[in-house]
């Protein structure tokens, strides 16, 4: 047999003339190429004429083996086989170059899909018998190739390479342009709506890129996709673009946007699945940069109108549809989130107009208000844009624009209107009262509170009510829940810090050193041999951390002057050094009546008390006697009366029972008597009610206290400020301050200035000379 090896020596080498094995080897790789079946022993055969012949040593001394001076680096090996191969590499490529010519004959007229079939049919059946062909000429490649490739000679492949490359050369250079032409006609064709014959498509691409070989480095690892892009998908996207903008244009006119949308995302899902079905995956990329700048980038002016319209009739589906086309576009959704926050902003405006003067005096009404508003956008955010943070930045300006600047604060004339509104709103929550709502509602409404709490600016405004607010609730013993307080509490401090709620924690903690005093003092009566006769009980608390300020003194009635002196001297035994301070003004107590037909419990403030009480020594008083022997100032006294007037507890004398009480009808002269037929369907009463123009006054006052607060930290930031940095100009300055306060509070910058000034007085600064606004630290 041909393919024998010699038995008689070890040594020796049959030597074999490659015209002597070409007839059967041609017939062999004719018969690959013919796809004719071939039985493993054939294989074999010709796999052993291409080894013979490649071992061949005959081949030395006729001067075929390639050999040169300059690359003898494998050559010179001292013994062993010497492997030849150009020879029998010129015949295989003469061969693969005959074969494709007579297949070009056959399909140089072929247009449009006949020329597909035609192309892709070869090329599949020649692929095959490429491999093959390279299979029997593995030992050519491993040997004498690899050794050309490895000295740098050009253009030298392996066999299946060589293959390809003779079919690039070939039929790909003779059929391409046809080829790739009737490749866009099909998919134009499925564009329209036609079913195609995606396989052809398909074959053609994975032939392109097959053929993209690495010339520079035959053994290169990875595909090349030159081939495939520039006789592909160049003209491909070209075609695309063509395609879409002429669609486009034609939807658009004779369709509404939200209906264009629809169509375009249809469009950008069909063309994702032909690139997975028929392209090669690195389409995918230019693809839909191409589609999506010829369907949305070219149309956004006409989205950003339709956008307006969208929201304004709660499209929330056709929204989010908008978002993600628009999203696909670099810097696309800049003017989206633009008028998202403009119509945010004036939504919310619109609704706080509409509650009129109602919402400052209802607290509940304009806090809920806005919580609608914001939970309206905060569910469009959340569904139609994806919690997008471009988009929530929108929400979050445009609710901080219309929750400070609305006509309720224009209204009021004070900006700092919201933080108090806010603050009450957790008063009306936090307090005891027949509405209360569950543990687990209270909860969520909290939250919400904390969502309005985070847009407000002026942050310290909100903390002056709501600590004056719990101030109260906590020694009146009106809090609702302990545990809801203590919430708030933690998500305040979680909001602004542990500062912001230190004072709120104090009182807290005061309160409950206020229970064991209290039961001490009590131990301590009863140890006692005098008794108080008195259920008295106090609240002890540190004056830096109560908003409470001093009250106008007046005369105790003797009962409540005996428990102050008693609980006072137990106080000093207890704490020496300590002074208190006594706020009758905050205090209250119980008078039990035996004066009217019932018996009454009557809960009443210190000043309502001692004036009750003064009717146990005579049953009628002028205002002016009556202020003599309280000691409570007579515009106070007045503000008390008209109070017990109107509870009927009182009556001016001579006057009907039923005459309605006039700011204006209480003189020093006038004569107030105490009505016994007094009655009342209930017998606990409670006449501890805010005097008028108590609570405006405690505004004004909390007001006055925020701006002097608000100028002293002003005046710690400039310092802290000055003293890092020693020398600022005076914009920079201001910029500083504002960026440090603004957790706070919005600095204004007039007071800046001033305080600027203020700090020059106290010698904490200086102006750099030659340069005024510039600014020196002095140590």
């Amino acid at each position: 047999m041909a393919g024998a090896r010699p038995q008689n020596s070890a040594t020796s080498k049959q030597n074999y003339d490659l015209d002597q094995i070409w007839g059967d080897l041609k017939l062999g790789i004719d018969e690959v190429f013919r796809r004719s079946p071939m039985s493993k022993m054939r294989y074999m055969e010709l796999y052993t004429y291409v080894y013979n012949y490649c071992t061949s040593v005959s081949q030395n001394s006729n001067g075929n083996q390639r050999t040169s001076g300059a690359k003898n680096k494998k050559s010179s090996q001292p013994s062993g086989a010497q492997f030849v191969g150009l020879e029998l590499y010129k015949k295989l490529k003469d061969f693969l170059k005959n074969h494709q010519s007579a297949l070009l004959e056959k399909g140089a007229n072929l247009m449009d899909e006949p020329v597909l079939k035609f192309y892709t049919k070869q090329w599949e059946e020649y692929q095959f018998s490429a491999k093959v062909l390279n299979g029997i000429c593995s030992y050519l490649n491993r040997h004498w190739v690899k050794r050309e490739c490895e000295e740098g000679t050009k253009g030298i492949y392996e066999i299946y390479q060589l293959a390809l490359v003779t079919w690039r050369d070939n039929l790909f250079k003779n059929l391409n342009k046809q080829v790739t032409s009737a490749v866009l006609k099909f998919i134009e064709r499925e564009r329209c709506g036609e079913p195609i014959n995606t396989r052809l498509v398909s074959s053609v691409k994975n032939c392109y890129v097959e053929l993209g070989l690495n010339e520079e480095d035959p053994t290169a690892k990875g595909q090349n996709l030159a081939v495939y892009k520039e006789s592909f998908e160049n003209q491909f996207l070209k075609d695309t673009e063509r395609f879409y903008s002429r669609e486009s244009e034609e939807f658009l006119r004779q369709n509404p946007v939200t209906e264009y949308m629809k169509k375009a995302e249809s469009r950008l899902k069909e063309e994702e699945r032909k690139v997975l079905e028929y392209l090669h995956e690195t389409t995918l990329a230019s693809l839909l940069k191409t589609c999506e700048k010829v369907l949305i980038e070219k149309h956004l002016e006409r989205f950003d109108e339709e956008f307006q319209s969208m929201l304004i009739l709660d499209k929330d589906e056709d929204l989010g549809r908008m978002y993600q086309l628009v999203s696909r576009i670099p810097d696309g959704l800049t003017k989206l989130r633009d008028l998202l926050e403009t119509h945010i902003s004036t939504v919310g405006l619109t609704a706080i107009e509409k509650l009129g003067d109602d919402a400052q005096n209802d607290p509940k009404l304009y806090v809920n208000t806005i919580l609608e508003v914001h939970r309206k956008f905060n569910s469009l955010v959340i569904r139609a844009f994806n919690r997008d943070g471009g988009f929530v930045a929108s929400l979050d300006k445009a609710c901080g624009k219309f929750i400070n600047n609305n006509n309720v604060t224009k209204l009021a004339q004070n900006s700092n209107k919201s933080p108090e509104l806010l603050a009450k709103y957790c008063d009306a929550l936090l307090k005891k009262s027949s509405k209360n709502p569950e543990d687990a509602e209270l909860e969520e409404t909290l939250n919400q509170i904390m969502t309005v709490f985070k847009y407000i600016e002026d942050k310290d405004v909100f903390q002056k009510f709501y600590s004056k607010m719990l101030a109260k609730r906590l020694v009146q013993s009106m809090s609702a829940s302990d545990d809801a307080e203590a919430s708030m509490i933690t998500k305040l401090k979680q909001a602004c810090g542990f500062e912001y709620t230190s004072k709120l924690q104090r009182m807290f903690q005061d309160v409950g050193l206020s229970k064991d005093l209290i039961e001490a003092f009590r131990k301590h009566l009863e140890k006692s041999e005098s008794a108080l006769n008195v259920d008295f009980s106090i609240q002890v608390l540190s004056s830096g951390s109560w908003p409470f300020q001093q009250g106008c003194t007046f005369s105790l009635p003797s009962v409540l002057e005996k428990c102050v002196a008693r609980f006072t001297t137990f106080y000093s035994t207890m704490h020496s050094g300590r002074k208190l301070n006594w706020l009758y003004h905050m205090s209250k107590g119980e008078l039990v009546t035996h004066c009217f037909k019932s018996t009454y419990n009557i809960t009443a403030s210190t000043f309502q008390m001692s004036i009750l009480l003064a009717y146990n020594e005579s049953v009628s008083w002028t205002v002016g006697k009556l202020a003599v022997f309280t000691e409570i100032k007579e515009e106070i006294l007045i503000q008390v009366l008209q109070i017990l007037l109107k509870s009927k507890l009182l009556k001016i004398a001579d006057a009907s029972d039923d005459a309605m009480v006039n700011d204006d009808a209480i003189k020093s002269d006038t004569v107030i008597e105490l009505f016994k037929m007094y009655k009342n369907k209930k017998l606990k009463v409670n006449i501890n009610i805010p005097m008028k123009g108590e609570q405006r006054q405690e505004n004004d006052c909390t007001h006055k206290h925020i701006e002097e607060d608000r100028k002293m930290l002003i005046q710690a930031a400039i310092v802290r400020i000055m003293k890092t940095r020693k020398q600022l100009p005076h914009q920079q300055l201001l910029a500083e301050v504002m960026a440090m306060e603004s957790s706070r509070f919005k600095p204004k910058v007039a007071v800046i200035k001033k305080c600027i000034d203020i700090l020059i007085e106290k010698e904490y600064l200086q102006r750099q000379d030659g340069q005024k606004d510039t600014y020196n630290y002095l140590a």
